[in-house]
């Protein structure tokens, strides 16, 4: 287990910047910003080595914990370079044992501030998912609170919290919210609903073509095509 870092956030991020200023590759930059469709600036550092520049800075200094982790997180995310989001979401998962229901509002504020799929997907699916799983009182109204908003990415991010439950999914609780945002015309929302009965489909295949069978005239059509697509894929290789 890495030891805790004894200093400052600000300290912190000072180390961070040092080592991805030096690393910063302009001649990757302009086609990782094009991927994100020119939302953001990148120093053009890959995932590979973003993540070896952390995994050497715990190394080296430690892991920020409590007050001091939570500030890191936020310092992160108001910095320009996509990267900083990026890695924040890295140090979230270096520090996912530590995501106590302190961490709940800061979590929600970093899907809220700088949202795109990038983030949200990580946030929603491992920082959070983590979150709610230890704290049974959180889930059971949080989630909703999401579903009910207005907020493309609260939404997305109720639908996406369970990808990975398995078989601690919460089946029924998914269905409510799919039919929910049913109407939805935003592609975040419907994609995020198609990939959820898809992951569900892996454990829970029957039910998963009967509830889009059901509701064939409710669902959107990218919804559907996403939420069958490994079933139809298995049935072509049996």
């Amino acid at each position: 287990m890495a030891q805790a870092f004894q200093g400052s956030a600000q300290s912190y991020f000072a180390l961070l910047e040092r080592r991805l200023s030096a690393a910063a590759d302009p001649s990757q930059a302009d086609a990782m910003s094009a991927y994100m469709r020119h939302q953001f600036d990148f120093y053009g550092i890959k995932a590979p080595l973003r993540k070896s520049i952390l995994q050497e800075i715990i190394r080296e200094h430690g892991l920020p914990k409590g007050d001091v982790l939570q500030a890191v997180i936020r310092l992160c995310w108001q910095a320009p370079q996509r990267e900083w989001q990026q890695l924040a979401n890295d140090i979230l998962m270096k520090a996912k044992k530590q995501l106590t229901a302190d961490f709940m509002e800061l979590i929600e504020w970093c899907i809220l501030h700088k949202s795109w799929w990038d983030t949200v997907d990580f946030l929603a699916g491992h920082s959070m998912a983590a979150i709610l799983s230890r704290h049974p009182k959180l889930e059971r109204t949080e989630p909703d609170r999401w579903i009910a908003s207005n907020n493309i990415w609260l939404q997305r991010t109720a639908l996406l919290y369970q990808l990975f439950y398995r078989d601690q999914l919460d089946f029924e609780r998914l269905k409510d919210y799919i039919l929910l945002v049913a109407d939805s015309k935003e592609f975040f929302v419907q994609k995020a609903a198609g990939w959820a009965l898809r992951q569900a489909s892996r454990l829970r295949g029957p039910e998963v073509i009967e509830f889009v069978q059901t509701h064939d005239d409710l669902l959107p059509k990218l919804t559907k095509t996403e939420a069958l697509k490994w079933l139809e894929h298995q049935s072509k290789k049996s």
